[in-house]
């Protein structure tokens, strides 16, 4: 079987599609946690905190000299990642955690019980 051969036959699996469609819908999904985060948590709790606008929060390790750009250390924009982070895996969780209680339904399932009909004949 060639390589190209091999190729369409794994990627016309469903398990295939079904990995592409879950990426791309997690890249949607990690959008919208961003925006979240960025949009709604973060400046109330920089309102909270002062005023401070958490994307800005750095330090200059070095000054801009000339053309060369200052090197900055952005702890605020890193905060903010961690709180996309957390958020993510709190939603992955519950996702996980309800596809698990499904499957312990499903498990519990109990098995048919073949009624005898008055058709059926006695021995």
């Amino acid at each position: 079987m060639s390589m190209l051969n091999e190729f369409k036959e794994f990627a016309s699996k469903g398990n295939v599609v079904d990995m592409a469609v879950g990426v791309v819908l997690g890249s949607a999904f990690g959008k919208i946690v961003t925006s979240v985060v960025n949009d709604v948590i973060m400046p109330p709790i920089g309102l909270l905190l002062g005023g401070t606008d958490f994307s800005n929060l750095a330090v200059t390790l070095k000054a801009a000299e000339g053309t060369a750009p200052a090197v900055m250390l952005n702890y605020g924009r890193f905060v903010q990642t961690i709180v996309d982070f957390t958020i993510v895996a709190w939603a992955v969780f519950l996702l996980v955690k309800g596809v698990n209680s499904l499957r312990r339904l499903q498990e519990l399932k109990i098995p048919e019980v073949k009624i005898p009909s008055i058709t059926d004949k006695k021995n």
